[in-house]
């Protein structure tokens, strides 16, 4: 039996209510999350390339890109909260065999996505002058950190597209068609970035406009995919209402709503961690910026993963299965502690070389693995988290662990960072940090045991 024809078969168990075997189970895990696996680690090599690119403009170039990245992932977090809160009606619908009721999830999430995102983008928009200063950067690398975050946040719908179309996709079961088109995006934000960074000498200016042009190109095939190809979600099939629905907006409401309260405060702690780190010069905060990019290499993995989890944990949910739902929540999680604590002990070993890649400057490269090698230490409890929370955004579950998340953030993390970053600087920022992530994974792997994510489900 062909790959494709296997994968469709457990699925079909899963909607039908057949028997899956333990090995089964691991298999479809294993086939939903390769394509995504990928998909993250060629992101993360677009990553050390685009940063590497940059980084070789002076480490100036890089801390301007750096300062408003957490400010980029709050944006960014709005967009996926959204989109969430549309593909798990869809992933729960289809688990339930009603594709035309997902089918009209998809039309209304599709409208209201562009209208949120439009709104996000003007925002941020309105902002960018001012926030470097208010982040605390200083006028040597405010100019550029303007326009790069203006051009960003100018680039949110197309950004957003991309997110709810990948997600709709993946949550229906495929993961390949997302996954090769964000390696494509890899591939064409490499190639915009080199000929507008290098070729025609726009600089930081030149790494936005090269990712804002990969970002649209991706979205307008993802989009030609989830409403013209997906034999589930294919929109000619039927005819359907795009004007977004009381009951529909209701349920986007009730699983994305406390995902964006999350980022608020989630994202608020990354842009406080910024304001910590600021003061410490630009040595530091473009070794920060340098070692979260590298760390990528380590964690990006496990976001495959648990978007394999998200949606074989909805599609067990809409099924009515719910102790299916909680071995694939468990396989998945632990498959991607076992994956992303390999890639630890690589990271630890080679963290002088992986700075390297990034910057030249040798005190930036020597900060930077530094702060690598402790974080190294915090990836299992990192894995358990990004997993765990996969599968509970799959069964709907999304108020008490944006709860969790916020309470680690802010009590485990951010404040005793304000005393460790005075006495060790940025090294003890990233021990706050290494910390932090190894609590929240011991705090959702609890949960996860308990069980009661699942009883959150309506």
């Amino acid at each position: 039996m062909a790959k494709s024809s296997t994968k469709d078969f457990l699925l079909a168990q899963i909607r039908s209510g057949g028997t899956l075997t333990t090995g089964q189970q691991l298999l479809l895990c294993l086939m939903l999350s390769y394509p995504a696996i990928i998909a993250q680690l060629s992101s993360v090599l677009m990553q050390y390339i685009d940063t590497s690119m940059v980084g070789h403009l002076g480490a100036a170039a890089g801390a301007s890109i750096g300062l408003v990245s957490t400010c980029m992932w709050l944006l960014g977090g709005f967009c996926g909260a959204c989109g969430s809160g549309f593909s798990v009606q869809v992933a729960h619908l289809i688990g339930a065999n009603n594709f035309k009721a997902a089918r009209e999830v998809l039309r209304q999430g599709l409208v209201s996505a562009l209208v949120f995102s439009g709104c996000i983008a003007l925002i941020g928009m309105a902002i960018a002058g001012p926030l470097p200063y208010w982040l605390g950067g200083t006028n040597e690398i405010a100019s550029d950190a303007t326009k790069y975050f203006f051009i960003v946040a100018a680039c949110m719908p197309f950004m957003q597209i991309d997110w709810m179309c990948a997600s709709m996709l993946q949550v229906s079961g495929n993961m390949k068609v997302p996954s090769y088109l964000n390696i494509g995006m890899c591939i064409l934000d490499v190639g915009f970035n080199y000929l507008f960074i290098y070729v025609l000498k726009m600089g930081v200016v030149g790494a936005a406009i090269g990712t804002g042009l990969a970002e649209m190109i991706t979205a307008s095939a993802m989009l030609y995919f989830v409403t013209v190809r997906s034999p589930e979600l294919n929109l000619l099939q039927d005819k359907g209402l795009f004007r977004p629905t009381r009951p529909v907006l209701d349920k986007a409401l009730g699983i994305g709503g406390p995902m964006a309260l999350q980022n608020i405060l989630i994202r608020g702690g990354y842009i406080a961690s910024t304001i910590i780190v600021a003061p410490l010069g630009t040595i530091a905060i473009a070794a920060n910026s340098f070692a979260i990019t590298a760390e990528s290499f380590c964690y990006m993995p496990g976001y495959g993963i648990a978007d394999a989890s998200t949606a074989l944990v909805g599609q067990s949910v809409g099924a009515n299965r719910k102790e299916l739902a909680k071995r694939f929540a468990w396989i998945t999680t632990l498959t991607a502690m076992v994956i992303m604590g390999f890639l630890a002990i690589l990271m630890y070993i080679f963290a002088p070389q992986l700075m390297g890649l990034l910057t030249p400057d040798g005190e930036v490269i020597g900060l930077g693995a530094r702060v690598l090698r402790i974080e190294a230490f915090a990836e299992l409890g990192y894995a358990a988290s990004i997993v765990a929370y996969g599968a509970f955004v799959g069964a709907g579950d999304t108020k008490w662990p944006s709860v969790m998340n916020f309470t680690s953030m802010w009590i485990v993390r951010i404040i005793p960072a304000i005393f460790l970053v005075k006495a060790y600087g940025l090294v003890g920022f990233w021990i706050a940090m290494a910390g932090e992530l190894t609590f929240r994974g011991t705090i959702f792997l609890i949960r996860l045991a308990r069980g009661k994510w699942l009883h959150q489900v309506h």
